[in-house]
């Protein structure tokens, strides 16, 4: 198609940018209110967690096809229906009485954010001159940075002043503002015919919930159990067996495929998938353990337990662009696996040092400061060596695949550290030791120590995905000869900060 002129991709840019923000914000003020979410709705543990892995599990699956729908009908218009979905489901949460509700609530807003997320990107390449898409980029990039650091902050305030509910209705004025502003500034672009592979989507969705499930449920339904109707083995067997379903039918299928299984080929672009599910499992599965424990055996407020994470988010603005200027330099593999192999080190730096003793809440700050420093150090190379051998042509759907594995990390993560957590919580203390009625505050002295270990336990979860991550990454290969690594911008773009909280 030939590129229109009189475009003003700026303001449609900062227009874009406050959905973008919100959904970003979004992912991250959810876990400080994690214990006070229990105490209101008297949950337990692994049905709090599903209040954010309900919202990565629907997030995460349309990812392959919400692009393709801004191609087909315009990416204005689903942006703006996603926004809307996003909105009015966030008012749902807020206005939720039962742990259920709001489960059910934060699945349609994750229905919400998959299909606005994909339009940023798209208007972004198809508005913006090739030489003018760095600098828009960065902006988006600067949002996401923004955004991990304001969202905890801005959830432990709301929850201490105003209670759970407005980390939710927040973002209803904002979703209005955002919704008028895209309508007046974000141009109608060109639509593109495609056939959607429904097939694929029912098979990825069936298998990627079916396993997501049975992770989290499965300390519910009794691990040892292995056959019988409520068996989460049969359960996981099952959706491993849907989901190899799906790819040979990506294999075999007519028409346009869900899934490309050429662009695996290149061996860059596989290892580089799997190193970014792993960050996602580690970023994700490491925030809900801190949370908890330093609310419920520290006795921090959400506030002040929010604010234990901002040395990671502020480390990790800092030295991106630094570290995306080394990548001109420096071969991707030696900065993501020196990232990694530090984020590994900083989650047993946490572990180790999460012990029932306030006094020595200042200390892991030092954990939280090297795991920015670790972060920084690993998105950017990722991103940069998953495209780099592709062919331009392939970008969009390479997009799609790059972002969809780095959610289904996150999802996985979410839903293995709950059923860790229960384990742990089961090892270590006695029966409703931590249940949702003595989530508002600290747990009784008695409890602390058993609490601490399971929380300690819990982060070497993390702390093995990374390590995986820095394993995989070991193995990225040398560039063809293309020029700078730089040349080709890293898949997804700084959307990947979305993950850092």
């Amino acid at each position: 198609m030939v590129m229109k002129t009189d475009y003003r991709p700026w303001p449609a840019l900062w227009a874009l940018v406050i959905g973008f923000f919100m959904i970003l914000v979004d992912t991250t003020i959810v876990s400080v209110a994690n214990p006070r979410i229990m105490a209101a709705l008297q949950a337990d543990v692994n049905q709090v967690i599903w209040v954010t892995s309900a919202y990565l599990l629907t997030y995460a699956v349309p990812l392959l096809v919400t692009g393709r729908l801004g191609d087909r009908f315009g990416p204005k218009r689903i942006y703006l229906i996603g926004l809307i979905v996003f909105t009015l489901s966030s008012a749902w949460c807020g206005w939720s009485n039962s742990i259920e509700m709001l489960i059910t609530a934060r699945a349609f807003q994750g229905l919400g954010a998959a299909m606005l997320t994909p339009q940023t990107m798209s208007v972004i390449t198809r508005t913006f001159p090739p030489q003018s898409r760095g600098r828009a980029m960065s902006l988006w990039g600067a949002a996401a940075a923004v955004a991990t650091l304001v969202g905890p902050i801005l959830g432990g305030v709301l929850v201490d002043s105003l209670g759970w509910e407005w980390i939710f209705f927040v973002n209803v004025p904002v979703g209005l503002i955002g919704f008028i502003l895209a309508w007046r500034l974000v141009p109608s672009l060109e639509t593109h015919s495609h056939r959607f592979d429904l097939p694929g989507v029912a098979l990825w969705a069936v298998g990627m919930f079916s396993i997501v499930f049975a992770i989290q449920e499965g300390e519910k339904y009794d691990w040892g159990q292995l056959w019988g109707p409520v068996s989460v083995w049969n359960l996981l067997g099952f959706g491993v067996l849907v989901l190899i379903g799906f790819l040979g039918w990506q294999h075999l299928g007519r028409g346009e495929p869900l899934l490309p299984l050429r662009l695996f080929t290149d061996r860059n672009f596989s290892l580089a998938n799997s190193a970014i599910s792993m960050v996602g499992v580690s970023i994700t599965a490491s925030a809900v353990p801190l949370a908890f424990y330093y609310q419920l055996v520290l006795g921090f407020s959400p506030t002040r337990a929010a604010l234990q994470m901002v040395p990671t988010a502020v480390l990790s603005g800092l030295l991106a662009p630094w570290v995306g200027s080394l990548v001109d330099r420096v071969h991707p593999r030696i900065l993501a696996t020196a990232g990694l192999a530090l984020m590994a080190v900083s989650l047993v730096w946490y572990a180790a040092w999460m012990v029932p003793d306030e006094t020595l809440w200042w200390r892991l700050l030092l954990p939280a400061t090297l795991m920015g420093a670790a972060t920084s150090f690993t998105f950017s190379p990722i991103g940069t060596t998953a495209t780099f051998n592709l062919a331009q042509a392939d970008a969009g759907a390479a997009s799609g695949i790059y972002n969809s594995m780095r959610q289904v990390g996150a999802v996985l993560g979410s839903a293995a550290i709950a059923a860790l957590m229960q384990v742990q919580i089961g090892l270590h203390l006695p029966a409703g030791a931590a249940s949702g009625s003595q989530a508002a505050g600290q747990l009784p002295p008695e409890a602390q120590a058993g609490f601490s270990t399971a929380m300690a336990a819990s982060m070497l979860l993390p702390a093995a995905a990374s390590l995986a991550g820095a394993l995989i990454t070991v193995f990225f290969t040398e560039r063809k000869d293309r020029g700078s690594w730089r040349d080709s911008a890293p898949v997804g773009g700084p959307a990947i900060a979305q993950d850092v909280h």
